[in-house]
């Protein structure tokens, strides 16, 4: 089995895996900020989309196998938490800059990801938009608590 822990192999599972993340990124935080009127079919896929880029840039936020009585260890998940917020397209641009010039990562999601039907014809598109015309289906910021909380700080959770 592929997940299945070994009598043989002991494992040492951390109770504390959120603990050492959040000293290993001091002040962690990740928000995921994406367009509220977006359908759900769609704003599902952008979170995806921009999950998936937040764990490859950030191996530190994803934490320890979670291994259940049987011994099957299922694969680590972000012990930080990942906040989904809403907020209008318009104001995705700005949140993007401001999470920028506060030292943030920042992985944003241009509308055309959505708009076309492979990652060439993504690249050629976003390749001919002038950055102060670009527009975002979401934007995700990782970095320290106070910054973050202060740009985010007057959205709401999408519900």
């Amino acid at each position: 089995m592929l997940n299945q822990i070994s009598q043989e192999t002991p494992v040492a599972v951390n109770a504390s895996d959120a603990s050492a993340v959040e000293a290993a990124t001091p002040m962690a935080r990740c928000v995921i900020v994406l367009d509220k009127d977006l359908p759900v079919g769609r704003l599902a896929n952008a979170a995806a989309v921009i999950a998936l880029t937040i764990g490859q840039r950030h191996p530190e936020l994803v934490g320890g196998a979670l291994v259940d009585a049987s011994g099957f260890a299922h694969p680590g998940l972000i012990p930080v938490g990942i906040a989904m917020l809403g907020a209008a397209q318009a104001d995705l641009h700005k949140l993007r800059s401001d999470a920028l010039a506060a030292g943030c990562d920042v992985v944003d999601f241009p509308l055309e990801g959505q708009l076309t039907k492979n990652y060439e014809e993504f690249q050629s598109a976003v390749a001919v938009i002038d950055p102060a015309d670009m527009k975002y289906v979401g934007v995700a910021l990782v970095g320290q608590k106070k910054p973050i909380s202060k740009i985010v700080g007057k959205l709401e959770l999408l519900k």
